[in-house]
């Protein structure tokens, strides 16, 4: 790694660090000009304490913007109060201004703003107008000077934090992208591999049933004809051929690493269709969904939210027992997608989503990633309840 990498790297993982060492380098360097400058008007130690209350905050000015900025206006504000002339110390002002504007809440950074121009109107005033020299021109001209530095470095710090968020989104997205992936993968593999048992059945049990009665066939045929039964033996050995080509492209299927199957993923309007292959188990289902989305919901949340229905379905068959009704519903309000399903049956016991029950610890996880929630609960008088929550996402 690059020596500058290294370095911005380190600058990335400590900013109270760089913070500090920050701090420390502007009070040292701009207090000590201060000092300097006012040292024959006897100013010197007060310089030096309002110096110091102006930079010195600097140090927290990531970690506690709005205290550190507090500190450094009201140090300024007594600046314009009692002294005649602008400090060193007064680069803080613009730092500080990129600093809320960047890092600080949004209305902090606009407060920051605001009482860099209201700084920027006292200061023309007290030095160029009231300091004696009585000049609008001066005040308008020194106002105006103050006011872009006020503007320039909020600016600057608008579009660091614009960045800075963007940045952090396209991480997020990433890396919940990466997670629901290998997730998708997994959830889906007992699916897939469903399929592919089920077609290998039909090629086996069809390749073997030609090659049986062909071989009973040639078997006869060769007493009395055996051209017939030389046919025979090229139809069997045809099947197998084709037959053997099938089972190694399943078999290469199962055997990768990357995703083979190209069917869609089910969604939200698949739900109807989970709901009448449940019914044909066996279980009554009683369905009802009110209100409409806001917005719609990410691909990813509606495959969360069809597994999770198919989960708690499948929990019903398993735990309910027979002659069980099962109520299940969708709802749609402002902040999110709200699914409920109940049973009557016998309960799954105490088992909930801290438990040992992996599904339902699997479907926790999957809602977590869209910063959504589940309760799975055994009911009063018997029977199961799980809830899951999807709120919409601003992106």
């Amino acid at each position: 790694m690059t020596p500058h990498r290294t370095i911005d790297k380190w600058i990335r993982s400590n900013p109270n660090k760089v913070d500090l060492i920050f701090g420390l380098a502007v009070w040292l360097l701009f207090g000590l000009l201060s000092s300097v400058a006012y040292a024959a008007n006897g100013y010197a130690p007060f310089v030096v304490i309002l110096a110091s209350a102006q930079t010195l905050p600097l140090i927290w000015r990531r970690c506690r913007p709005g205290f550190a900025a507090g500190i450094i206006i009201a140090a300024h504000l007594v600046q314009v109060i009692v002294l005649d002339e602008l400090m060193p110390s007064q680069i803080a002002v613009p730092i500080t201004i990129y600093t809320m504007a960047a890092f600080g809440k949004r209305w902090q950074s606009y407060a920051g703003l605001s009482a860099g121009f209201v700084g920027a109107v006292l200061a023309s005033l007290r030095w160029s107008y009231f300091g004696g020299a009585r000049s609008l021109d001066g005040t308008v001209a020194n106002f105006i000077g103050l006011g872009l530095v006020v503007l320039v470095a909020w600016t600057f710090g608008d579009l660091a934090r614009a960045r800075r968020i963007t940045l952090q989104a396209l991480e997020e997205r990433t890396r919940r992208l990466e997670v629901e992936r290998e997730q998708e993968r997994e959830l889906a593999a007992a699916d897939e591999r469903s399929h592919i048992a089920r077609e290998m059945h039909d090629i086996v049990a069809h390749s073997l049933s030609v090659i049986i009665a062909q071989s009973d066939g040639a078997r006869y045929a060769s007493e009395n004809d055996p051209s017939v039964a030389r046919e025979t033996l090229a139809t069997i050995s045809q099947t197998g051929r084709s037959s053997l080509r099938e089972m190694r492209r399943l078999l290469g299927v199962l055997r990768s690493d990357e995703e083979a199957s190209t069917r869609p993923l089910p969604r939200l309007v698949d739900v109807p269709e989970l709901l009448e292959a449940t019914r044909m188990s066996g279980i009554g289902i009683k369905f009802t969904q009110t209100g409409t989305p806001r917005r719609s919901l990410p691909a990813g949340a509606e495959l969360t939210i069809f597994r999770a229905m198919q989960e708690a379905l499948t929990n019903v068959l398993k735990h309910a027992g027979p002659a069980t009704t099962a109520n299940v519903s969708l709802s749609w309000d402002y902040r999110g997608l709200q699914l409920d399903v109940s049973d009557n049956g016998r309960g799954a016991g105490a088992l909930g989503t801290t438990e040992e029950g992996q599904g339902l610890r699997g479907m926790a996880e999957r809602v977590s990633l869209f910063d959504g929630h589940v309760d799975a609960k055994p009911t009063v008088g018997g029977g199961f309840y799980v809830a899951v929550f999807i709120p919409y996402t601003e992106d």
